[in-house]
């Protein structure tokens, strides 16, 4: 191959195909929240996703085998980038600013459409119920696994605590002032809520907790 023939070859390369199907992914994952914050899982469908976001129907098959497998691939993807692992040094800081990030998430008008529909259909869905179970478990063993360790490794959390349980202390009244009361969340509340979660959390290991044994 002669050196002036090299430019052509480069240009031939499939760089381009590469650039637009990550535009067509991101233009189907948005299609997707869309829909099912207007319709519900129940009655979304591939060629209204496909329709919005202005792709055929086999541009969704190449990706995912079926709505099922797209939502929930979908939305746990949304899930961990949202739920940043925080490293501020101070276990009290690293829940105020999981707080922080959750609370917004689930501010965002579509999280707080799409998750309580895609609860209802986990209750009448077996399919649903364990695929999200599993999402949402990995999702939070990853960030309160890093997060505890964190805490271990500066001494204030003994080495045996329950990451798992660490994790729901610290939504568990976040999503039940959001998604069930529906209860405003100021920087105040969060601020009390992180305080309480972290003397919650130290106080149930007892003087341990402050010598990271």
């Amino acid at each position: 191959m002669s050196d002036a023939e090299k430019p052509r070859q480069a240009r031939r390369a499939p760089a381009g195909a590469a650039v637009l199907q990550k535009d067509v992914t991101l233009a189907i994952q948005a299609a997707v929240f869309t829909e099912l914050a207007k319709h519900g899982y129940g009655r979304l469908s591939i060629e209204a996703v496909a329709r919005r976001a202005g792709v055929g129907k086999t541009a969704i098959y190449r990706r995912w085998s079926s709505k099922l497998q797209m939502v929930l691939e979908v939305v746990s993807a949304a899930a961990v980038k949202v739920m940043p692992v925080p490293d501020t040094g101070t276990l009290s800081g690293d829940i105020r600013e999981l707080l922080d990030a959750g609370a917004q998430a689930m501010r965002h008008p579509l999280a707080s459409q799409i998750v309580p529909d895609l609860l209802a259909e986990a209750s009448r869905n077996p399919d649903i119920a364990e695929t999200l179970e599993n999402a949402l478990r990995e999702t939070q063993q990853g960030v309160s696994a890093v997060m505890i360790k964190n805490a271990v490794e500066r001494g204030d959390l003994p080495a045996d605590t329950d990451a798992e349980l660490a994790f729901d202390m610290v939504f568990g009244p976040l999503y039940w002032r959001v998604a069930v009361t529906r209860s405003p969340v100021s920087n105040d509340y969060l601020d009390r809520l992180a305080e309480g979660a972290t003397a919650a959390l130290i106080g149930a290991h007892g003087p341990a907790a402050h010598s990271g044994g």
